[in-house]
């Protein structure tokens, strides 16, 4: 597989002009499983095709794997999630290995996305749950503060990762231990790029990597570019491409409410009237002076 692009790159490639049509629009998830999905309304309210197809897999850390980190879950107060896949293994291990959560568990989410998860394995409303406003690092870290003091935090991350929230953990002097319980391989995703979509929506900074390493020269030309979530929106950046949508937003916490908003003020403004031309004059032109700068009053 050939090397990702380098993301020395602090500005983007290509600048793409809005409003431009959007027709086919790659969503770098898994298909949603229910056809009542309000992705699929997007579809049929504006007239575009999604494809759906998850840029990175993600492969479960065996049990026995797990035991070799030598972390007692149980000695810890706390737990950092900042995306579903650290949630759904955590609790996976949490099974395989008969490991009991202790009721009084505080969970901290980087976004309330991702806390509301959380209903998919524990009773939300009987338990201690906390999530950043806005959906960044710092955020979150605002709520963490409040409780640095006597808490012991675990931090699901994944073989390579070495991201954000462990950086502020450790400037904030937070008591920690990073856990591995899952790692993420590179998908072949070239047969989805290659029907050139309008439009690639990253969940990940992995997704934005995959591109990269299925197309190790791709550009961007005319493709629009959404992220989900602070940590990818960087990842978007540093690899040199130009976004266009970030989400979360205010009023539109997931990707799918984000998208709908971006998709309407773009087709609004594709519908709207042109200017009229202005009226030629039969009189000739006189070239006019640049208006001199004021001097300063003594």
């Amino acid at each position: 597989m050939a090397k990702a692009a380098k993301t020395k790159e602090t500005s983007p490639r290509n600048t793409v002009a809005l409003p431009r049509p959007i027709h086919r629009v790659l969503v770098t998830q898994p298909r949603p499983e229910s056809e009542k999905s309000p992705y699929f309304d997007l579809e049929r309210k504006y007239g575009i095709t999604l494809d759906f197809q998850p840029f990175i897999l993600v492969e479960g850390i065996p049990a026995k794997d797990f035991r070799k980190q030598k972390i007692d879950i149980t000695e810890y107060t706390a737990i950092i999630f900042n995306s579903r896949n650290a949630i759904d293994h955590f609790f996976r291990i949490c099974e395989e290995l008969r490991i009991k959560i202790s009721p009084e568990m505080k969970y901290f989410c980087i976004a309330e996305s991702i806390a509301l998860y959380l209903q998919k394995f524990i009773v939300y409303r009987k338990r201690k749950i906390f999530f950043g406003e806005d959906g960044t690092v710092n955020k979150m870290l605002e709520v963490i503060a409040k409780h640095k003091s006597k808490e012991k935090y675990l931090v699901p991350v994944n073989d390579i990762c070495r991201n954000e929230i462990l950086d502020c953990m450790q400037r904030n002097h937070l008591e920690y231990a990073e856990i591995t319980l899952y790692k993420t391989v590179v998908n072949d995703v070239r047969e989805e790029l290659g029907r050139h979509p309008d439009m690639i929506v990253f969940f990940t900074p992995g997704g934005v990597k995959s591109l990269f390493e299925n197309e190790p020269e791709f550009k961007q030309n005319g493709t629009l570019i959404g992220a989900f979530g602070p940590i990818t929106t960087k990842a978007v950046e540093q690899a040199g491409l130009q976004l266009h949508l970030r989400a979360p937003m205010p009023g539109a916490p997931s990707m799918v409410a984000a998208l709908d908003r971006f998709l309407a003020e773009n087709q609004a403004a594709l519908n709207a009237p042109s200017p009229a031309p202005a009226e030629e004059s039969s009189a000739p032109s006189k070239k006019v002076k640049a208006p001199a700068m004021a001097k300063a009053k003594k």
